[in-house]
Formats: C-alpha cells, structure tokens, sequence
C-alpha cells in the first residue's frame, strides 16, 4: 500500500490542507492539525484546562453544514489565517492576537447565523488538539475500503468527506481493520492502530457544496454492519512521511 494524499485541518471542521511530506512526533498528531476551534458560547472549555469536549461544542459539520463552504488557509510561520466566505472578500487576521482571534470568531459566527450559540470563541490551547476522539492520534483511510462504498451504494464520494488525514491506496479492502492493536510502518515512522473510525453525519456534507447529498453512516450499516471507515493510529516512532510512501502492516511481536 502507498500513501496517496496527505491533509491537515488546522481549524476543526473548516478547509483540509494537502502537504507533500510532514514529520510526525511520538505521541502528537500532524503538525497544525485540529490546533484551532470555534467554541460555541455555551462551551464549557476552559483554556487554562483544556480538556477533549465531543464535538458538539465546536463548530463541525456534523451540525454546520455551512461551513464547508468557507475556505480557510493557515500559515504556521506568521500566525495568520485567511477566510473566504462566500460573497465577502477575503478577511486575513492573526491567530496570535486577540483582535486577530476576535476578527475571525465575528466572522464565522456571523456566516453561521443562527447555529451559532452565544457569542462563539475562536480559540487555541497549546498542546491540545481539537480532535474528534481524546487520544491525539492521526487518521487512515484505505482508499479500497472507500471505492467499495461507492461500489456498494452506487455513489461517488469524495475522499474529503471523510477528513483523514492519510489516504492509502493499495490492499483490499477493509484490510486496515485487520492492523486494530498492531504496529504499522508508514515512511519512515511506526504507528500503532488503536480503533476503528466511527463515521457521523459530517459525511454527509459535500465538500464542494456544503449540501447533505449522501448518507455514508447509513449505507456502511446498510451494506456492512457498521458504521465504520478508517481507523486511529498513535505515533510510536517518528520521522518524515511522503506522498508515494508505502505503508506495512508489521508482523504481532510477542
């Protein structure tokens, strides 16, 4: 198997970002990757706390379809975040600021309307990641598993959907569920895979259109039995990853 596209998503539930290659740390998620969120104003997330909070608290495509439709791009170096809401013209501010911060949360919230709840906060808490599950860990999904859910609900799907953040193809499919508990070689790292990916209605949404014009969760259990694509993995072993890297299922030790 080889990886095929690799993405982070510095702000939960807005633009994916393709890299070419990333170093992974031990124990971290990708570089960037879910580092921002906007809190919705009833969120009880404390910044001098931080602690995983289910989605629902943050905007998210599972509730604000909407939000596909804003295009984001953060740049790392200078802090700074651009948005591109649809028949606005582009706003860029600092993520280091709070009248950066401000700017942007004013922004999202006022393209979300009425799903926004209270007065939403644009946040960051170093070392916290604003992942779906508690565990910082990075996402795979084996792209044959995914063309046999197309296959299966006669429907195609755009990879994006399902907010991975490596895109394997190669194997057959389902085969990654095989790899739950052992070790995986990905480039020159060492993963090990913890769980299944339990897919929600965020699926739903077209990447392209912010529509709900498909239902993945009910066609995995309609065909399948489950609900699940991709699966967790945990950074044991750092190192560079690339586009065109292979991946390896290592034999069970012990």
């Amino acid at each position: 198997m080889r990886i095929e596209t690799i993405y982070r998503y510095p702000v939960k539930g807005l633009t994916a970002e393709a890299l070419e290659d990333v170093t992974l740390v031990p124990g971290e998620t990708l570089p960037e990757d879910r580092r921002f969120a906007l809190a919705q104003g009833d969120a009880p997330f404390d910044l001098d706390a931080p602690a995983w909070l289910p989605k629902r608290h943050f905007g998210c495509l599972m509730v604000n379809a909407r939000l596909a439709l804003v295009h984001s791009a953060f740049d790392a170096r200078s802090g700074e975040l651009m948005l591109r809401l649809p028949d606005q013209p582009p706003l860029v501010a600092s993520t280091r600021t709070e009248a950066g911060r401000t700017a942007i949360a004013a922004a999202l919230t006022a393209f979300m309307g009425e799903e926004a709840r209270g007065t939403p906060r644009f946040i960051e808490a170093p070392g916290h990641s604003f992942s779906d599950v508690a565990k910082k860990v990075v996402s795979i999904i084996g792209l044959s598993s995914l063309h046999a859910l197309e296959q299966a609900s006669g429907t195609a799907l755009d990879p994006l959907r399902f907010r991975a953040n490596v895109y394997v193809s190669g194997g057959r499919p389902w085969a990654e569920f095989d790899w739950i508990g052992q070790e995986i070689q990905l480039g020159q790292t060492k993963l090990r895979v913890v769980k299944r990916i339990v897919r929600c209605p965020a699926t739903e949404v077209n990447p392209a259109t912010g529509e709900r014009d498909a239902k993945p969760p009910r066609w995995l259990r309609d065909h399948y039995g489950h609900a699940d694509l991709g699966v967790y993995a945990e950074v044991i072993e750092g190192g560079r990853i690339a586009v065109g890297d292979a991946l390896e299922a290592l034999a069970p030790t012990g």
